[in-house]
């Protein structure tokens, strides 16, 4: 009996479908970072807009307004250190969401604000508050957490994102003030927060083992450690170590004088400054959102140099030439935009946040693995510089009348931070001499 053609024929088996590469939940993670900070920018935005419109309506001085500015400012950088303590406890998802709800409650209650404490309870506290939950804490316990492989490429991501949700923020909300009101902007500002919420609770996983996975680019899989309890009484300690410490002092006043130039007196009193010369608010909220373009430049390129030369010297670099821009900016305020405001404008971009990657390499080298919680703690007088010339500079205005007086004593602290950069001791490691 012969075997039919069908017989003989080979039996074709099936190919198998190709898998696909799933995405890791890590980048999902910080995406939905990445539109939290963005949704931050939004309420960093708002204080320099309202002062105008505040002191117009209320008749409220413009030092009483940058006070509450100050408070805001200032809560925001003394929260940070203990921000990530409370996210070791309590977890990323819980932290953030709180923290945005609180956000949300201060700007919103002050669309019925009749007085100046309820300015300082809803925008200052609550609001500082809130948003000192979500500094740069929040970003680096994300990628240190959920990333083995390109922390570098996302926290430089998550950092650029401040700037790119000023430039997103900064035009509409002036164009929400100038157009209608600032009591639309304040609701914008708390929908914002709102609508990221969800997000937050439904996305953010607090580790990559409450799902199953591993941290991206991990060969091995990591437990979740335990809620840890005494992270914020480390810091505490770190603080008192540390601060025996000459070089603590030289890098805490610097970048004290590095806030007080940048968040404090720019961020806050350009536009209301630029007003006063009779540009439209609008001209100048957009010229304030093109600093955040070229705070990105800065950054990367300024991370470039600090690893190629004495951080110090880029230090003193850096501050000088932003006291030398101070002490033109008085002449070039217009009505209009032009040319040498627009070379100002680059620059002052270019140099924002320059100062970090150096500030950071110098916390590294002189107090080794404690330098991350230096760092949070230089952070914190950042802010509080910031929060001090927000406040003197509103006092200043309306002693004087302008905003020169303001200008001229920045860029002469400048100086003295170039001055105080330079005379910092260099160190291999651990920790600094002791005083």
């Amino acid at each position: 009996m012969t075997q039919t053609a069908d017989a003989a024929a080979p039996v074709r088996q099936p190919e198998p479908k190709p898998t696909r590469r799933r995405v890791h939940r890590a980048w999902f993670v910080a995406a939905v970072t990445f539109v939290t900070i963005i949704g931050a920018a939004a309420f960093r935005s708002v204080p320099g807009l309202l002062i105008d419109p505040l002191h117009d309506e209320f008749d409220w001085s413009r030092g009483t307004i940058g006070a509450a500015v100050s408070v805001n400012l200032a809560l925001y950088g003394l929260t940070a250190p203990f921000a990530a303590a409370l996210m070791d406890r309590f977890g990323i998802r819980r932290v953030v969401a709180v923290a945005l709800t609180v956000i949300a409650l201060g700007s919103g209650l002050t669309v019925w604000m009749t007085a100046a404490w309820q300015l300082m309870l809803c925008w200052g506290l609550l609001v500082g508050l809130g948003s000192g939950s979500m500094a740069l804490a929040f970003a680096a316990t994300v990628t240190n957490r959920w990333f083995t492989e390109r922390r570098g490429l996302v926290s430089g991501i998550l950092t650029a994102a401040s700037a790119s949700g000023q430039l997103i923020f900064l035009p509409l909300l002036s164009w929400i003030i100038d157009r209608y009101d600032w009591r639309p902007a304040a609701v914008t500002v708390a929908l914002a927060a709102l609508a990221v919420v969800p997000f937050v609770w439904l996305l953010l996983h607090d580790h990559p083992a409450d799902v199953g996975q591993k941290p991206y680019g991990a060969t091995e899989f990591v437990p979740k450690p335990a809620p840890v309890t005494g992270a914020a009484r480390r810091a505490v300690s770190v603080l008192f170590s540390a601060a025996r410490t000459g070089p603590f002092w030289l890098l805490a006043g610097t970048f004290a004088i590095c806030g007080a130039s940048t968040n404090g007196l720019i961020q806050t009193h350009f536009v209301p400054a630029s007003h006063d010369h009779g540009m439209p608010i609008t001209a100048a909220a957009s010229l304030l959102a093109v600093i955040g373009i070229f705070d990105v430049v800065g950054t990367i390129a300024s991370g470039w140099f600090t690893d190629r030369f004495d951080a110090r010297r880029l230090l003193a670099v850096y501050y000088a030439l932003r006291g030398v821009s101070l002490l033109f900016l008085p002449l070039l305020l217009a009505p209009s935009v032009h040319p040498p405001m627009i070379f100002f404008i680059v620059f002052y971009g270019l140099d924002w946040v320059a100062t970090v990657p150096p500030t950071l390499a110098l916390c590294g080298e002189q107090y080794g693995e404690d330098s991350a919680i230096v760092f949070g703690w230089v952070l914190a007088s950042h802010q509080v510089g910031a929060a001090l010339v927000a406040f003197l500079g509103g006092v200043a205005r309306d002693t004087f009348g302008s905003y020169d007086v303001v200008w001229y004593a920045s860029g002469a602290l400048c100086a003295v931070a170039a001055l105080m950069a330079l005379v910092i001791r260099r160190r291999a490691g651990g920790l600094a001499a002791t005083v």
